[in-house]
């Protein structure tokens, strides 16, 4: 049997009770004036067992007796716990215990200190509360939360009216078996003390911790109960005071209540860029729900990841939270953000065994390719947009990015590393068309003229109809504008059997029997810029507009000029067979299909205008004005490929044009073939100072690099064949109409897709038809 100690001397002290509520006994609802405390009878504490027994007949009986004092004193028996320093606290002083209008003080003795609630089955005797004493708590460790491993914040330490957010809080640390040796003891009360503290804040302690009045504890276990309150997220800090009562030991666990979230706001960094991904819409979208609620860590790091989720999702690779919130008393939470601004962008070149090396292209010419500029928050998917946009410069093998921190930790070095390729191609090459018959191309490129990715070329082509000699300069973004403005300057040569002249029945040539040539010699310029509010986005709207010079002669096969036909008719528009061109053209394109190479919805719109100024030969002056409109709806009738997104689609296109003023024979519009009415020749439908033209497509898979395609083509010269200066389709006897259909397939290749098509015409006749690229 257990030995008892010696009966101690109790003193108590009862006084009226300022605040406070603990868990005890339960008791009964109906209440009387004033309790009367009869007697305490204290028990030994146990010699063998860190476990005291509880008497079973322990009685807490409260007897009403008369006014006197002496008449408050009531019998009561109760246990003796374990004293407070097996749990690791210091000794505490004398404790002053409460109860509800009871006027009489009882001295209490050191060793039985707490509170405890006197009840009797019929009647409650009121309220017992925790003195002030400012009991100690034993050492707890401190619960950290460390943000995710992705974000590394700083360690700080809390200040006043700041709160430390920890992660591990979250996580309540599973229960672990006491060991065999650690000391338990016999919890008389648990109470919930802490400023701010509402009624339902404390009953989510009460329902989360273990510790129970009439049970034993250990010093794991309140340490798990500790842990646990700290995860509600409710809490800013959380500790346990232990205090030794004639009952047992009293556990209050003390509380500091997180303040009301008002406003949740960010601040990035550096702090004074001005380019910042987040706007506040943002942060009231996560954290939005939490306002004017008692601020939960929990929510607020699920806000914090769904933060940083969020720019993950929209591209801000390097953007994270980083530290610690800063949680003021006011509630404004403050959450300081690393969204990976730009210090600076470096190109840099590298060889094929990966070294740093020396490049030709200039620098300037990456970067001004790149919407990412020093000073931008970095986003991938701009990234790999402006990755897209310098390789199809066609300058480079590889581009890459790498990163590097700054000079700024907060900021960010990009990288891009350039495997430069070989800019300068000599080629020789072989083709067929309708339009020209079979030639032959030899020609000299050089891409990257002075590291200025500027573009000199010279071209020669022969072929059954044509002789072509020609120089071109090319820079596709004038250095220094903002809005991606290109040139060409070139100077030609060509020499060709004109359709305006050729096939008919009868065919009308020469005086010697040789078909008419059209030698033009010039050069010009001509500009184009694309409408949009920024170089890197795509542009609707192109405008253009040029300056040509044209010397232009009618020759025989010998090079002799001849300016009429075997039927004199003027081929020119001078007697002399020579004539000049001075013409400043205009154009704008409206581009809204879905694909430049295979278009299946959206459309095309090109307008343009020619003026001829009337210098040189022939004082030639006349307007010419073209149009054209391309439509694509999307379809899905006929696929026999595995990819059920393969593009098939209706294409619908009308164009029509029209000369005012001098019109020389071969400014005429030219009708049929394959860029025409395809089943007739090159320009057997006719020729005129006025034409209009449309044409119905339906293009369909058939293989993943070929497809197939269904037409119909009408073109017309609107009865203004007679028009042209010597009427060469007239003389011709060709129709000035005509109507055609058939079917082709479309050969991807490197070029873009190799056209064949088979087409009957009105007539009775078909043709076979070569071309390059989508009829329209």
């Amino acid at each position: 049997m257990p030995t008892r100690s010696p009966e101690p001397e109790l003193d108590w002290v009862v006084q009226k009770a300022e605040k406070t509520t603990v868990a005890s006994i339960p008791t009964v609802t109906e209440s009387i004036a004033e309790p009367v405390i009869e007697s305490i009878a204290p028990v030994d504490s146990p010699a063998a067992s860190p476990v005291v027994e509880m008497e079973p007949e322990l009685e807490l009986a409260v007897e009403p007796v008369a006014e006197t004092p002496d008449a408050k004193l009531s019998k009561l028996k109760a246990i003796a716990a374990i004293p407070v320093a097996d749990l690791g606290s210091e000794p505490v002083p004398e404790a002053t215990v409460a109860v509800l209008d009871s006027p009489t003080s009882i001295p209490v003795a050191p060793e039985a200190k707490a509170a405890i609630e006197t009840t009797s089955p019929a009647q409650t005797l009121g309220t017992v509360v925790a003195a002030t004493p400012s009991p100690t708590a034993y050492d707890l460790p401190s619960a950290t939360l460390n943000l995710p491993e992705a974000i590394n914040p700083p360690a700080t330490p809390l200040k006043h009216a700041e709160v430390e957010l920890a992660q591990s809080i979250f996580d309540t640390p599973p229960p672990t078996a006491p060991p065999t040796n650690e000391a338990q003891v016999l919890i008389a009360e648990v109470a919930v003390e802490g400023p701010g503290l509402t009624p339902e804040l404390e009953n989510l302690v009460y329902n989360t911790i273990e510790t129970r009045p009439g049970q034993t504890t250990t010093r794991s276990q309140l340490q798990e109960d500790v842990n646990a309150v700290y995860a509600t997220g409710f809490f800013a800090d959380v500790t346990q005071v232990p205090e030794d009562t004639a009952l047992g030991v009293r556990i209050t666990f003390q509380v500091q209540v997180n303040p009301v979230l008002t406003r949740v706001e960010a601040q990035t960094l550096p702090a004074e860029t001005d380019n910042e991904a987040l706007n506040q819409d943002v942060i009231d979208d996560i954290f939005g729900d939490g306002y004017g609620e008692t601020l939960n860590l929990r929510d607020l790091q699920l806000g914090v990841v769904e933060l940083n989720d969020w720019y993950q999702e929209n591209g801000y690779d390097l953007a994270q939270v980083i530290g610690n919130p800063q949680i003021s008393p006011d509630g404004i939470v403050r959450l300081t953000i690393a969204e990976g601004i730009i210090e600076d962008i470096r190109v840099r070149f590298i060889d094929e065994e990966e070294e740093f090396t020396d490049g030709r292209t200039r620098p300037f010419i990456v970067t001004r390719e790149m919407q990412l500029k020093p000073g931008d928050v970095f986003n991938r998917s701009i990234a790999q947009t402006d990755l897209q946009r310098v390789f199809g410069l066609g300058l480079f093998e590889d581009v890459r990015l790498a990163f590097e921190p700054g000079e700024d930790p907060s900021k960010v070095i990009v990288n891009v590393d350039l495997l430069e390729g070989n800019t300068g191609s000599i080629a020789a090459g072989a083709g067929v068309s309708s339009a020209s018959g079979i030639f032959g191309t030899v020609s000299y490129q050089q891409q990257n003229l002075g590291g200025n990715n500027q573009t000199v070329a010279a071209e020669v082509q022969l072929g059954e109809r044509d002789l072509l000699l020609d120089l071109s300069f090319t820079d596709p973004w004038i250095a220094g504008d903002p809005y991606r403005t290109s040139y060409t300057v070139n100077a030609f040569r060509r020499r060709s059997i004109s359709l305006i002249f050729d096939e008919g029945n009868p065919e009308v040539r020469l005086p010697n029997g040789d078909r008419p040539r059209v030698i033009r010699t010039g050069g010009g310029i001509n500009f184009t810029r694309p409408l949009a509010p920024d170089p890197f986005s795509r542009a609707e709207w192109t405008l253009s507009a040029g300056f040509q010079y044209q010397g232009i002669r009618l020759e025989d096969s010998d090079g002799r000029v001849t300016p009429r036909d075997s039927q004199n008719n003027l081929l020119s528009f001078t007697n002399g067979g020579r004539d000049t061109l001075v013409n400043l053209s205009f154009g704008a394109t409206r581009d809204r299909r879905n694909s430049p190479l295979e278009p299946t919805q959206g459309s095309l719109l090109r307008v343009g205008m020619d003026q001829t100024l009337p210098i040189g030969s022939g004082q030639i002056l006349f307007n010419r004005l073209r149009g054209s409109y391309s439509y694509y709806i999307p379809v899905d009738w006929f696929n026999l490929t595995k990819d059920p997104e393969a593009p098939q689609a209706l294409a619908f296109n009308l164009q029509g044009g029209t000369v005012i003023g001098d019109l020389p024979p071969y400014e005429a519009f030219s009708l049929g073939g394959a860029n025409s009415v395809r089943g007739y020749e090159e320009g057997d439908v006719g020729s005129g100072r006025t034409y209009l033209q449309a044409t119905a497509e339906y293009r369909f898979p058939i293989f993943s690099f070929i497809g197939g395609a269904l037409f119909m083509d009408y073109a017309t010269d609107l009865g203004t064949g007679d028009d042209v200066p010597g009427n060469p389709a007239g003389v011709r006897n060709k129709p000035g109409d005509g109507f055609g259909y058939g079917l082709g397939v479309r050969i991807q290749s490197p070029l873009g897709p190799i056209r064949i098509d088979y087409g009957f015409n009105d007539e009775g006749d078909s043709r076979l038809h070569f071309g390059i690229g989508q009829r329209f």
